[in-house]
């Protein structure tokens, strides 16, 4: 097992159910951000190509989330038609990326763009990864603005396990 399997599966609190590829890693060098590939390990498909593993992003995105934060980028993606438009290129390269990773043959394959959403937006947490991760996703850099910078002073995870020191900041 790797260093990166280990710590990601410490941030989230369970074991992984496939391989991961780091995708993005915070300024202390722990991963935030994963690859996950579209068939999971037990043949279950899975939408979500990456995902966010970064507690303290989770916890901040979820306040978010809690406070209306999805139906307000969807009121945004309503009034914006340039903002829309980016959002639906965002969700269809998203899907065209996640599908050329799907095995021939497999069945079921997961269908929809970020987080598996058919238009529109259904998570924040999955934006902001496709934009940490590097894609061109107009969700996910404002999530990035309003929860940036992912300024923890001491790693959340040390030597395989949550480390007592780590303390989310607000």
């Amino acid at each position: 097992m790797t260093a990166d399997r280990t710590a990601v599966e410490v941030q989230i609190g369970r074991p992984l159910r496939s391989e991961i590829e780091v995708a993005s890693r915070c300024h202390l060098g722990v991963p935030v951000v994963v690859k996950v590939p579209p068939i999971l390990d037990d043949g279950t498909p899975f939408p979500t190509l990456y995902w966010l593993s970064c507690p303290l992003a989770v916890q901040r995105i979820g306040r978010l989330e809690s406070s209306g934060g999805v139906r307000r980028m969807e009121q945004k993606a309503a009034a914006d038609p340039a903002f829309a438009a980016r959002l639906e290129e965002a969700n269809r390269s998203y899907e065209t990326e996640r599908d050329a990773l799907v095995p021939a043959g497999a069945f079921p394959v997961p269908r929809g763009g970020v987080g598996g959403v058919q238009m529109g937006v259904k998570c924040l947490h999955a934006h902001y990864a496709h934009t940490r991760a590097g894609g061109d996703n107009p969700v996910g850099e404002l999530v990035a603005a309003w929860i940036e910078p992912l300024d923890c002073t001491v790693p959340c995870v040390v030597d395989g396990e949550r480390n007592p020191e780590w303390r989310p900041r607000p």
